[in-house]
């Protein structure tokens, strides 16, 4: 019963994990016309738990993407310099779509893993009780 209840576990954080990261993607399509937005990027981590040893997934921290901001050319905004540019953002639309898509993909991977376990947990438990 605990190789169940570490698969729960782990397919737990799996979700956590994917449900934050498509927060800041949903974050980074909402200011892709932000100027001075620095997308907001993250990894995974391994997190081995002490109670029972298993390994699970959670987010790292979240850091903003180095990559230079695009300069946009409209002398009649009011953030624009003498020469008529401003800071945009440094969001690709088509980057955060693949990245949201991704997610979208791996959440559902781990949700179809939990309720399979669960599945299996219960049926398990029913032949036990006969």
């Amino acid at each position: 019963m605990a190789d169940f209840s570490n698969t729960l576990s782990v397919s737990a954080s799996g979700l956590k994990a994917q449900s934050m990261r498509l927060r800041y993607v949903s974050e980074n399509i909402a200011n892709v016309d932000t100027p001075g937005y620095h997308r907001k990027v993250t990894s995974f981590e391994e997190v081995v738990s002490q109670d029972n040893g298993a390994a699970e997934v959670q987010l790292g921290p979240v850091q903003l993407d180095p990559k230079e901001l695009a300069r946009i050319y409209d002398p009649g905004n009011p953030m624009a310099d003498e020469n008529g540019y401003y800071d945009g953002s440094n969001v690709d639309l088509v980057v955060e779509i693949a990245d949201a898509r991704e997610a979208q993909r791996s959440y559902e991977a781990n949700l179809k893993m939990f309720e399979q376990t669960r599945q299996m947990s219960s049926a398990l438990m029913d032949l036990l009780r006969r």
